[in-house]
């Protein structure tokens, strides 16, 4: 294709993909959303951190946060993507730092929270593409990391961490990311209960509830039998992202329960606790670890909107995971 074309290919994938999202996000009342929100274990829909002028600010009647990754400057703190653009199929580094807005400084502190400083995760917007990455900082405080994404599109990046600073929580800030090639955005894929990823069958039992806290089971089994001798990851022995369909908000829970606290068996049942900002689709990856690879099964699931609360999960294959 000639390069003017394969532009205007992209443009017009891109445009679409927005479209939608923009439509199916006005449908979710910001406000609304906000007011529904609430703090999840660990990381995700969080509070502002609270330093002086975060309590500052909410003194001064401040409304209620938005799910996370919705923003790209929340609580005094800026994610600066250097890297806005790559191509399809090839092999690219991402870089970016998080900004302090007072001092207009690269953060160089953080928490170490799961193993890691700072979790980056990168998802195409219509929710078929995931990245769960582990990117490096330098000195000054600028973060990368080698990336590969197989379709052009939109997507987004979040990078979910926590300053290290006085009774600071956590954040998670979002920023675009265009991947150029031919763009060719695909629905959102169906539900199913039960989803296979590398010889895995996956089982979630559990509703996502709007506005309030719901239990999330996923069993695991291979070749018919339960996995008893999950290992590991993270800290944990799954990691779960939930991202809403449409404008792609930001849920990240952690287990209900770790390794070694005396009661947390590892396998084959992994449980979390969630709260959805809102009605609507959500999509959930979970990363769990078993004879030394990671592996993610991902689910399409609706809260409010299925019958009788249930959860409805979808056949996900191929979900893209990289470490």
């Amino acid at each position: 294709m000639h390069t003017g074309l394969k532009i205007t290919a992209f443009a017009a994938g891109l445009a679409a993909t927005f479209g939608s999202a923009y439509a199916v996000g006005g449908a979710l009342d910001p406000a609304v959303a906000a007011k529904e929100s609430s703090h999840q274990d660990g990381h995700g829909a969080k509070d502002r951190p609270a330093t002086e002028k975060g309590a500052a600010e909410k003194s001064a009647g401040e409304a209620a946060e938005l799910p996370g990754g919705l923003q790209v400057s929340q609580g005094g703190y800026t994610l600066d993507l250097s890297t806005p653009r790559v191509e399809a199929g090839e092999p690219a580094e991402l870089r970016f730092a998080v900004v302090d807005e007072d001092t207009s400084r690269k953060v160089t502190a953080f928490r170490r929270e799961h193993d890691k400083e700072l979790h980056l995760i990168v998802a195409s917007s219509d929710l078929t593409t995931y990245r769960h990455l582990h990117p490096e900082r330098a000195a000054d405080g600028t973060w990368s990391t080698p990336v590969e994404l197989p379709e052009a599109g939109g997507y987004r990046v979040f990078a979910d961490f926590t300053p290290d600073v006085k009774n600071a929580k956590g954040v998670t800030l979002g920023a675009d990311l265009a991947v150029s090639g031919d763009a060719s955005p695909e629905a959102l894929p169906d539900a199913e209960r039960t989803v296979t990823v590398d010889g895995y069958e996956v089982t979630l039992d559990g509703a996502l509830r709007p506005g309030a806290g719901s239990e999330l089971k996923l069993e695991v089994e291979k070749d018919g039998k339960p996995v008893t001798d999950l290992q590991p990851y993270l800290g944990a022995y799954g990691h779960l992202v939930a991202l809403r369909a449409g404008d792609l908000a930001y849920l990240h829970v952690h287990p209900n329960g770790e390794p070694g606290d005396g009661r947390t068996k590892p396998g084959p049942e992994v449980s979390f606790t969630a709260t959805a900002p809102s009605k609507g689709a959500y999509r959930l990856f979970l990363d769990f670890r078993h004879e030394g690879k990671v592996r993610t099964a991902a689910f399409t699931v609706h809260a409010g909107g299925a019958a009788a609360g249930e959860p409805v999960v979808e056949n996900e294959e191929s979900a893209e995971h990289e470490h």
